[in-house]
Formats: structure tokens, C-alpha cells, sequence
């Protein structure tokens, strides 16, 4: 005998409410019956290291001078110091050169690296057993070539394990042959100390 529609009525809401808590169950079981496992590895960082150089000129330059004549020479010294935290070299080159009557291809120019000394005197300073000199010819040269890092001069390297300090010696001469029309000549420029990592 066919169900009544009341009948069948009935059976499909009676199925709703069982389906859904057959369904909940089987849910239920399927997220109960999986193993969970996890591990983590915290605190984890980066930082870059550094490089680093500073001078004891305290703002003052190095050769200041005036009055100078055939024959005149003299030295001066200053130190510039590494703290970076990297394996570094450092190149020494001319930066903001001015010139007047030549006066740079009369004067002989002599820079040695070593230890010893402090910014102005060169007392106590002394060359380094190999590889001291930085340059020597005219100051022309110096400034006219050295113009950047990568044709600066130089073979300092510091590890950046720990601070380093070198001296270096400016030892300068006009010479004795320098022609009068000179006389008056002048010559500036900036000289500076460049690091790059390695």
C-alpha cells in the first residue's frame, strides 16, 4: 500500500534532522582520527655588518701652508682609524682639487703609511716593514690621477675582527728650481680615505 502524503511528509522531515547527525558524526570521527605533529624554530634574525673609518683631525686640515719658497719641505701626519665590522680595503685619493699657476707640478709629495703618529705631528711615527709607501712624485700627479676609489691608492686591509689605526705621513717639497712665474701659485685639495667591503 503507497504512503499517504501526510505520511511522506513526515518520513522527509524526520530524514533532514537524522542526515545532519549522521553527517556530524562522521565529521566528528574524521577530525578526531588524523595525529598532529609541529616543531618550531624561533628567534631567528639578520643584520649587515659594517665598514667605517674616522681621522683625528678633529675638522682641521692637514697641510695649511702658507708662505712657501724654493726648497721649502716639511711632513704631516694624521691617523685614520677602521671599526667596521667587515673585511674592508681602503683607498686614499684627492677630492676638490683647485689649482693656480702650475703650482701642484713643483711641489714633490711623499705619503707613507705606518704607525706612531697623530694628527699634525709626525713624531714617532714609523713606516710600516713592507708596503709603507702610498705614493711619491709630484703633487700634480697625485691629484690629477687619484680621483676615486678605483684609482685610489693603497694597500690597507682590515679584517673587521677589530679596530685598526694607521698613520699616514704627508712629506711635501717645492722645489728649488721653481720658476718665477709661480710665484703666488696656489693649490687645495681634500684628501680622503674610501673603504669598501670585500
Amino acid at each position: 500500500m503507497a504512503p499517504t502524503a501526510r505520511a511522506a511528509r513526515f518520513v522527509r522531515w524526520l530524514l533532514w534532522p537524522v542526515a545532519a547527525v549522521l553527517t556530524l558524526a562522521v565529521v566528528g570521527q574524521a577530525s578526531y582520527a588524523s595525529f598532529s605533529a609541529k616543531v618550531s624554530n624561533a628567534g631567528n634574525s639578520l643584520s649587515v655588518g659594517s665598514v667605517n673609518l674616522t681621522d683625528d683631525d678633529s675638522g682641521s686640515a692637514l697641510l695649511s701652508l702658507t708662505n712657501l719658497k724654493p726648497g721649502s719641505s716639511g711632513s704631516r701626519c694624521i691617523a685614520v682609524s677602521s671599526d667596521g665590522t667587515l673585511p674592508s680595503s681602503v683607498k686614499l685619493y684627492a677630492t676638490d682639487v683647485t689649482s693656480t699657476k702650475s703650482l701642484g707640478s713643483y711641489v714633490t709629495l711623499t705619503i707613507t703609511q705606518g704607525s706612531g703618529a697623530s694628527f699634525g705631528s709626525c713624531s714617532g711615527f714609523t713606516g710600516l716593514s713592507s708596503g709603507s709607501m702610498v705614493y711619491s712624485g709630484t703633487l700634480a700627479s697625485f691629484t690629477g690621477a687619484a680621483t676615486g676609489y678605483s684609482t685610489g691608492l693603497g694597500n690597507w686591509v682590515p679584517t673587521g675582527n677589530a679596530a685598526e689605526s694607521r698613520s699616514f705621513q704627508f712629506a711635501y717639497t717645492v722645489s728649488a728650481s721653481i720658476p718665477d712665474s709661480a710665484q703666488g701659485g696656489t693649490v687645495s685639495f681634500g684628501a680622503t680615505w674610501e673603504a669598501q667591503n670585500t
